[in-house]
């Protein structure tokens, strides 16, 4: 699992996995914009059912500047994981520099009510160099 998603944390018995790629084909380096796609596996570890409520992601840039993005669920969904289950989403960043990185926290609810915050690894954005 380590090679395909190398970027983990676990929260308790929820465990959030990340893999990252440079999209090339997306990105204008001559307009200063880079763009990733990140997908996620959200994994429940746990005897019983969370939910993912909401999320928070702290996404920085090359030159340090910061920006927040906050939201309920992820891509539209709210999802519901069962125990022994797994949730997962592709999304995407751009940035106006040729490196970053991202990491945050999603809001969980559990099938008790109680919620929790399941961190987000931090992965690093990352452009392969341009030969010249």
């Amino acid at each position: 699992m380590k090679n395909l998603f190398p970027h983990s944390a676990t929260t308790g018995d929820v465990t959030v996995r990340v893999s990252v790629s440079f999209l090339p084909e997306q990105s204008e380096p001559a307009r200063g914009r880079w763009f990733w796609a990140y997908h996620v596996r959200i994994e429940n570890g746990g005897a019983r059912s969370v939910q993912l409520v909401s999320r928070e992601w702290r996404i920085s840039d090359g030159r340090g500047g910061r920006h927040d993005v906050k939201g309920e669920g992820v891509v539209g969904e709210q999802p519901i994981i069962e125990p022994g289950g797994s949730f997962d989403y592709v999304s995407g960043c751009p940035l106006t520099t040729p490196t970053g990185s991202m990491e945050g926290l999603y809001r969980m609810v559990g099938e008790d009510g109680r919620t929790f915050d399941a961190e987000i690894p931090r992965f690093p954005l990352i452009a392969p160099a341009v030969a010249t």
